[in-house]
């Protein structure tokens, strides 16, 4: 099954630590980029490929109460959480079951953002 969320932006208030904050909870360089005048950040996938991205557009406001999405960290969820917290995000729920979807922590980054973190295994 194909997922149907085909690109997501998430707002930014400042972009290089959005940045640092990515690139640490997923393990790899988020790359920073100006499109028409809007600077983001380029976020991975883990095949390389480019899924979503940061962004500063002037109205678009970092928010714990909206959509949350899930972010793939397969097999280092714990690293994913230390890394949160070490790059200036919380920690809103601890590493908890799924059932038989896995495991996930939701978090806010940076920017103040909900999101989850997932992994099929607790580790």
């Amino acid at each position: 099954m194909k997922p149907n969320i085909v690109w997501y932006d998430i707002p930014a208030i400042d972009l290089d630590r959005a940045i640092r904050f990515y690139s640490a909870v997923l393990a790899a360089p988020v790359l920073k980029d100006l499109v028409e005048g809007v600077p983001i950040g380029w976020l991975p996938t883990e095949d390389g490929q480019m899924m979503g991205c940061l962004c500063v557009v002037p109205g678009f406001k970092p928010s714990a109460d909206g959509v949350m999405i899930y972010l793939g960290v397969n097999g280092r969820l714990q690293s994913a959480v230390a890394a949160v917290r070490e790059n200036g995000g919380t920690v809103q729920s601890e590493i908890h079951s799924i059932g038989r979807h896995g495991f996930r922590a939701e978090v806010l980054d940076s920017e103040g953002n909900c999101l989850a973190l997932h992994s099929m295994t607790a580790v």
